[in-house]
């Protein structure tokens, strides 16, 4: 089954997303659906989201850093879908 496939999401949120509890906001959502990774300020004002999971976890994850409705403004979502590498434990803020 596609949806249960394991997937690496990397997305780079852009907009007014730091200072604001975005990653917190992020962790609650990715634990929420069982998803392993981190989320991390980027110098240049973005946050980076990395998840590990299955696919249609990741997909629900994209949504909602999507929606409108986190901490913050979110003006674009880049998202890059790859295979799964290194185990990551948990889902942390760096």
């Amino acid at each position: 089954m596609q949806e249960l496939a394991e997937v690496r999401l990397t997305a780079w949120v852009h907009g007014h997303v730091q200072g604001v509890g975005f990653r917190w906001w992020t962790r609650s959502r990715a634990l929420e659906l069982g998803l392993t990774g981190y989320a991390s300020n980027r110098p240049d004002g973005r946050v980076q989201v990395v998840a590990q999971g299955p696919r249609d976890a990741c997909e629900t994850l994209l949504e909602l850093l999507q929606s409108g409705n986190t901490p913050g403004r979110v003006d674009n979502v880049v998202a890059d879908w790859t295979e799964p590498r290194d185990s990551l434990e948990g889902f942390t803020e760096r």
